[in-house]
Order: structure tokens, then C-alpha cells, then sequence
């Protein structure tokens, strides 16, 4: 079974989640029915959206690292926890001895509370499966048990399925994306920093009717309020607050200025492409459901990057890079440098935009306080991290003493899972996560309406 396992990893690992997916899109059309070439056309399209999606946020990764780490030179700013970026943070929870046993343990609780129907999510991203081998490996590293590793794999994966249940009807109405969910763990933590501060701003005079969402910023700007010009306007100024002393630092500023431009537009062509793929899949599922499940429903489960290229997402996460830099500054306590992840920030701030109707002021209030309390828990994390790291054989950035990444490092949910085995041991942090689970899917089920409304759905979307 390990050998198994091993050599299914490595055909993963070496083909790449651009073509794994299409050909996992390419076996559940033909079981949901689906003629063979109208599915082999949309897990093709799938694939060609994901590459172009992952082009783009190349080209956003490599421009905002850029400019981050000039910015870093330029004020002096000195840490001793480096961020590798999510890349490393996926290889770190794959290279566990977790990591060998993700898939089809996540697999089988994805399958399980489908047959149960306590989840409408069948979750097709494999390759994010990643973070519940991530938070898996730092039980294991907190225990030293690799069962325990395993159990937390699982119970995170469950975690996965109740925020796409609980968000599919705000994400599908507000991002125009059909029968789709987000079992994403670098999005879903965030919905609650959404919560809270909708909560607080409602309550402040005046702030509570500010409206910033890119159409109405659009008609009170005009041409610079579009999306295109948005991006270059804050390109250029990221690329001034990197660059001002730079040699050639009018190209450099303009360089930024244009790529973040163009990263504004290709992001939604790439994921109306994706859309074009996915249609057929989601009528495909609603068929089948209709003739055997007495028109039961089901989500297919996705990766948050079909949601970066919103506007409001995008624009909002430009806007905290340097708020982010700002903070890695001011925090007091604060011992994390932020490098190679800050692309990441749209992903953790793209389930805001439903619950917030794209309000960018609000999502930026939101971005701050989840940045503020991600650099708390990466600093108090970055030991379980690191261990995880030197586990899986990860070679440390030189002159790097701990590491960490926005991607899952900032998260709160590394931090529950992990100081709750560390206080309550093994046996009892698990069962304390697994009954917590439990009771959020108990309690959605009695009234999915109120949280799906909670989660940002409009109200007549949401049914029981």
C-alpha cells in the first residue's frame, strides 16, 4: 500500500495539479454522464484556464516579491522568521510522512459524508489537499505520533468541506459560478475576519454607508476607477515605495505599474475560459443528481484562484502588500519577514468579497486585521513550522532561522490544531477538533439558510 501510495504521489507531484485536474474532470464527466467528447473538451479547457490562471499569478508573484524584497532593503527591515512561500509550505506537508497518506484519507472523508449527506462538496482539487497534509504534519510534529498526524488530516479535511458547504451560495451568487464551492483552507479562515469586521463597520455612523465596490468606484472615477488603471495606478506606487533609489528606477516603477495592470485584466479573462470548462460539468452533475437523487444537490469543489481575478479581490490585495510590509514593521513582537508569499494575499482575502458585497474599503479593514493576526501566529508558530520543514527534508533558506508563509503559517487554524493536542495531548486536542467539526456541520444542517446568509449569500439564493 506505502509503495502504492509513493508512486501515486510522484505521478501527482511530476504531472502537476494543470494536469491532473482536466483528466479528473475528464473521469467525473463520463460518470455523471456526460457525453465522452463534450467532457474530454471541458477537462482540456480546464486545464488550459488553470495554466493561463497560474501564468498570471506568476506574473503578479514574481512582481510583487519583487518589489517586496526592495522594499525590505530599503527601510532595513531584519527578522529571523523568513516566509518561503506557499510552493515550499506544499512541498514541506507532501514531503511528510503525513503528506504520503493525504489523499486517500481526504478522499475517503470527502466520500463518507457524502454518502451520510452531511456535505453537498465532492472535491476534486486534489492538489490543495496539500494543506490538510500541512496541518496534519504539525500535529504530528507537536505529538511526535504519526497517527495523530493522520486523524488531523482528516479532521481537516472535514473542516474543508463545511466551509464550501457553508460558502457555495454566497461564492456562486456573488462570483456568478454555478453548482461550484471553495474547500479552500487559505480562504476559509478568513470568512470570520469578514464576519467581525461587517459587524463592527455596520455599527459606525457614516462609515457603515461607504460604498467602494469597483462599479460604484468605477462611476466616481471614471476611466481610473476601471480595474486596468486601478492596477497600474497602485503598481506604480508600490513600484515607487520599491524603487525610488534603484538605478533605473523610472523602468522598474513602470515595469510594476504595467504588470500589475495587465494582471488585472487576463486574471478574469483566464477565469471566464475556466467557466467555459465548468458548465458543462456542473449541468452534467445537476442532471445526474435529478435522476437519481430526487434533485439532491451537488458542489463540485474548487481552488479559490477562479476567485482571484475579481476586481475587488485583486484590488484589494494590491493595496495591503504594502500594508503588510507596514505591519511587519509596527507589530511589536512581530519576528516574520515577509518575502515570496505575498501574491497569496488575493487568496485569503477572495471570500471577504461575498459577505461584503465587494465593498474594497471594507475588504482591506478585513485583509488588515487577518495580516495583524497571521503575523502573531506565524511568529508563534514558526517552530512547529520549521520542524516541519527539517521532517520533510526542506532546505532552509541561508541565513534563515525559522520559516514560515501566508499560506496556511498566517491561518488560524495551524495554530487551534496545534495547541490544542499541545494542552490537551493527543487523544484529547482531536477529539475536542473532531466534535467541533461535527457540531458545525450538525448545526448548519438544521439551518443551512441563516448561515449560508451569514456566509454572504443573498437571501433569496438561500434555501433549506
Amino acid at each position: 500500500m506505502e509503495t502504492f501510495l509513493t508512486t501515486l504521489k510522484a505521478v501527482i507531484d511530476s504531472l502537476g495539479a494543470t494536469v491532473v485536474l482536466p483528466i479528473i474532470i475528464f473521469i467525473l464527466g463520463l460518470i455523471l454522464g456526460a457525453k465522452p467528447g463534450k467532457a474530454f473538451r471541458a477537462g482540456v479547457t480546464i486545464g488550459i484556464a488553470f495554466i493561463g490562471i497560474n501564468l498570471v499569478i506568476n506574473l503578479m508573484w514574481g512582481t510583487l516579491s519583487d518589489v517586496a524584497q526592495a522594499m525590505v532593503t530599503n527601510w532595513n527591515i531584519q527578522r529571523d522568521v523568513v516566509d518561503v512561500g506557499w510552493p515550499s509550505a506544499a512541498a514541506i506537508a507532501f514531503g511528510t510522512d503525513v503528506g504520503l497518506w493525504v489523499i486517500p484519507i481526504a478522499l475517503a472523508v470527502n466520500i463518507v459524508f457524502l454518502l451520510i449527506k452531511w456535505t453537498k462538496t465532492l472535491n476534486i482539487d486534489v492538489w490543495n489537499f496539500w494543506h490538510f497534509a500541512f496541518l496534519g504534519s504539525l500535529v504530528y510534529v507537536a505529538t511526535g505520533n504519526l497517527t495523530y498526524g493522520l486523524v488531523a488530516s482528516a479532521i481537516a479535511a472535514a473542516l474543508g468541506l463545511f466551509v464550501a458547504d457553508w460558502t457555495a451560495k454566497a461564492v456562486q451568487s456573488f462570483y456568478k459560478l454555478p453548482g461550484i464551492s471553495i474547500p479552500h483552507l487559505t480562504s476559509g479562515p478568513g470568512v470570520p475576519f469578514a464576519i467581525i469586521t461587517n459587524w463592527i463597520l455596520d455599527r459606525i455612523p457614516g462609515v457603515k454607508n461607504w460604498k467602494a465596490d469597483p462599479d460604484t468606484i468605477q462611476k466616481r472615477l471614471g476611466v481610473f476607477g476601471e480595474p486596468v488603471i486601478l492596477g497600474l495606478v497602485i503598481g506604480l506606487v508600490l513600484g515607487v515605495l520599491g524603487y525610488y533609489n534603484a538605478e533605473q528606477a523610472v523602468v522598474k516603477v513602470l515595469q510594476t505599474g504595467i504588470n500589475l495592470a495587465a494582471v488585472m485584466l487576463l486574471l478574469p479573462r483566464m477565469v471566464q475560459i475556466l467557466m467555459e470548462g465548468l458548465i458543462p460539468i456542473s449541468e452534467a452533475a445537476r442532471d445526474f443528481m435529478k435522476k437519481r437523487a430526487s434533485d439532491r444537490e451537488i458542489y463540485i469543489g474548487l481552488d479559490s484562484a477562479i476567485l482571484i481575478g475579481h476586481p475587488a479581490a485583486i484590488s484589494t490585495a494590491l493595496v495591503l502588500v504594502p500594508i503588510a510590509i507596514l505591519l511587519s514593521i509596527i507589530l511589536p513582537g512581530n519576528r516574520v519577514i515577509l518575502f515570496a508569499d505575498l501574491a497569496v494575499i488575493p487568496f485569503a482575502v477572495a471570500m471577504f468579497a461575498p459577505l461584503m458585497r465587494g465593498n474594497i474599503f471594507r475588504m482591506i479593514v478585513a485583509g488588515t486585521l487577518e495580516l495583524i493576526a497571521g503575523f502573531y501566529i506565524a511568529t508563534g508558530m514558526a517552530d512547529f513550522f520549521t520542524s516541519a520543514a527539517l521532517n520533510a527534508g526542506f532546505a532552509m533558506p541561508e541565513g534563515a532561522a525559522k520559516i514560515t508563509s501566508i499560506a496556511d503559517g498566517f491561518m488560524w487554524t495551524g495554530l487551534v490544531f496545534t495547541k490544542l493536542v499541545d494542552w490537551l495531548g493527543g487523544i484529547g486536542g482531536l477529539a475536542v477538533l473532531a466534535v467541533a467539526i461535527l457540531a458545525l456541520f450538525f448545526f448548519y444542517r438544521r439551518n443551512p439558510k441563516a448561515w449560508d446568509v451569514v456566509a454572504g449569500a443573498p437571501k433569496e439564493t438561500s434555501k433549506k
